[in-house]
C-alpha cells in the first residue's frame, strides 16, 4: 500500500513538474504554467512578462507582469492595493475595494499579500477603451530584497483558468541572491 501511494505522489509531482517551468527574475525564483509564454518587457519597469493564452470563450490574451523598483520601493501592499482598486468599476456601481477578495500570507519567508478583482479594468494603456468582464489577479510579496509586484490581468473566462497557475506561482515564489 505504501509503495503505491509513493508512486501516486511520485506520479502527481512529476505531472506537475512537467506542466509548469522554472523561472528567475529580480531575485526571486519560481514557477510558471508551460502554456504561458515569456515575451519581451514592454517597458523598462518590467522585470518579467508573461502571455497566458485566452480561453475559447475569450477575445483576447491576459498578461502576468513582474514588476520590481528595488529594494524598498514601489509603495506598500496597502498603496499598490489602492492603485489596482482605482483600475477597475464595478458594473453595479459597488467599490472595487468591495468586490475584491484580499488575502495575506507567508510563502518561504515572503510576506505576500494577493488581490483577486473581477470588474470593468479601466487601467490599461491611456486612451484604451474599459474591457468589462476582466479580472485581475495580483501579489505584493515583501521579502528582504522586496517589494516585488506580480499583477495578471485579462478576460474573466481567461483569468478563471489561469487562477490555480497563479496560486501555484505564488506557492512557490523563493529569494533567489
Amino acid at each position: 500500500m505504501r509503495r503505491v501511494v509513493l508512486a501516486l505522489l511520485l506520479g502527481l509531482t512529476r505531472a506537475a513538474a512537467a506542466d509548469t517551468l522554472h523561472a528567475e527574475a529580480a531575485g526571486l525564483r519560481f514557477t510558471v504554467p508551460r502554456e504561458w509564454s515569456r515575451v519581451p518587457a514592454a517597458s523598462e519597469m518590467r522585470a518579467a512578462q508573461y502571455r497566458i493564452p485566452r480561453a475559447s470563450a475569450d477575445a483576447e490574451d491576459g498578461e502576468l507582469v513582474l514588476f520590481y523598483f528595488g529594494e524598498g520601493k514601489g509603495g506598500s501592499s496597502e498603496d499598490n492595493l489602492t492603485r489596482w482598486y482605482g483600475q477597475f468599476t464595478e458594473p453595479d456601481g459597488r467599490s472595487p475595494r468591495d468586490v475584491a477578495t484580499v488575502t495575506s500570507r507567508t510563502v518561504h519567508g515572503l510576506r505576500v499579500t494577493a488581490l483577486d478583482l473581477p470588474g470593468t479594468y479601466v487601467g490599461g494603456p491611456s486612451g484604451s477603451a474599459p474591457r468589462a468582464a476582466f479580472r485581475l489577479l495580483a501579489a505584493v510579496v515583501e521579502g528582504k530584497s522586496g517589494p516585488w509586484f506580480f499583477k495578471a490581468v485579462g478576460p474573466s473566462a481567461t483569468m478563471d483558468a489561469a487562477k490555480p497557475g497563479f496560486t501555484a506561482l505564488i506557492d512557490s515564489l523563493q529569494p533567489h541572491p
